[in-house]
């Protein structure tokens, strides 16, 4: 059993929530627990064993809690996901090898993409791939028809794997906190387009890559994870685009266990993440 808290912080929080657990004769196996000083902000990941009855349990929890309280119990545990692609298959290979194995920790509904280059390797992996054109039509129309497989897939997260179009503020608000992007930079630095040029120009000694949850501010949603690795002067910025891909596909794996096994929360435009 998982159970999630997000509240204001108060003393005796953790001992009221384990006093619930125990006397509904739940053994934790598993508790993490952060408070945001600055902003008195409790949060809590607890895993348990046994099994209760989690509306019982919820009511019993929220009565403890601040009113404000985020509380959820057994989010579900497997996941299903709709991953949006252009031309670069780095990213997209790898979920599709997670998701053959068992390991990816969610179940791939379809591909869409907005050119045909990635339908081979779907088709390979007997994943439905829809092409939908950004040069059909407007990006109303775009983002509409995008919209409709979404609602017909019916997944808990969309992963941008190198989904190079700007979403409209309308599209992010149908799914907030859902739309899980890969960014080709270790972000604040080299937002926006051409990242590798931008670091090349730059002479950096470091690249790297970052996910994050997609907001209406380009590339400045709440970080999911990072990595960097080391570049040297020998570099062009060829090189540094071959490195990069690696990272990128390592982080984005990387985020994706984070939310899939529910170890991200949100918080304003930050996240705590329990690893």
């Amino acid at each position: 059993m998982i159970i999630l808290i997000q509240s204001v912080d108060r003393v005796g929080l953790v001992a009221d929530v384990s006093a619930i657990l125990a006397k509904s004769g739940l053994n934790i196996v598993s508790l993490r627990e952060f408070v945001d000083k600055s902003d008195n902000r409790f949060f809590m990941r607890i895993a348990a064993d046994n099994e209760t009855e989690p509306i019982a349990l919820e009511t019993a929890i929220r009565e403890v809690l601040p009113p404000d309280a985020l509380v959820s119990i057994n989010p579900r545990p497997d996941k299903k996901i709709v991953v949006l692609v252009t031309r670069e298959y780095h990213c997209l290979a790898d979920i599709l090898v997670r998701n053959q194995f068992n390991t990816l920790g969610a179940t791939v509904q379809c591909v869409i993409g907005n050119h045909p280059h990635l339908e081979n390797i779907c088709k390979r992996f007997n994943i439905p791939f829809h092409l939908v054109s950004h040069e059909e039509g407007d990006k109303f129309y775009f983002e509409g028809r995008i919209r409709e497989l979404i609602e017909e897939n019916g997944p808990d997260y969309i992963v941008l794997a190198k989904f190079m179009r700007i979403l409209s503020p309308d599209f992010v608000a149908a799914y907030p906190e859902r739309i899980i992007n890969i960014h080709h930079s270790f972000l604040p630095a080299f937002a926006g387009g051409h990242p590798y040029r931008q670091a090349f120009e730059r002479g950096v000694k470091l690249i790297g890559a970052t996910s994050h949850f997609v907001t209406n501010e380009l590339d400045e949603g709440p970080i999911i994870a990072q990595q960097v690795i080391p570049v040297n002067h020998t570099y062009t910025a060829t090189d540094m685009m071959k490195a990069g891909k690696e990272i990128e596909t390592s982080v984005l794996a990387r985020a994706l266990q984070l939310v899939f096994s529910d170890r991200v929360f949100v918080y304003r435009n930050k996240t705590v993440v329990f690893e």
